[in-house]
């Protein structure tokens, strides 16, 4: 388990050119509702090389409909840590079905 320090390292890393004027407050592509950023404590990420699990990670998210916006500085931090760049933290398993 991370501790609060660590929690706050990861964060204050990710929102490294993170501008939130910029970035929310617009109106949403989809619904036209007002995005809004919001911390989310877990958001996982498909990725070609698989799936990725962010904690603690500023989200654009529109308040009528809740599409997800991503800032480019988490997309490639995704990116990283899917390609073998960033070592995560943890590792954990996924469980995973047949629904057939």
């Amino acid at each position: 388990m991370l501790t609060q320090k660590q929690i706050e390292k990861i964060v204050e890393r990710i929102a490294i050119n993170h501008n939130p004027e910029g970035m929310y407050g617009y109106k949403c592509e989809c619904c036209g509702g007002t995005v809004k950023e919001r911390l989310v404590e877990r958001e996982a990420f498909k990725h070609r090389k698989g799936f990725v699990i962010l904690e603690n990670v500023p989200v654009g998210i529109c308040d009528r409909c809740g599409y997800r916006y991503y800032h480019s500085t988490i997309l490639r931090r995704v990116e990283e840590i899917a390609e073998g760049k960033i070592v995560p933290e943890r590792t954990e398993s996924i469980p995973v079905a047949y629904l057939g």
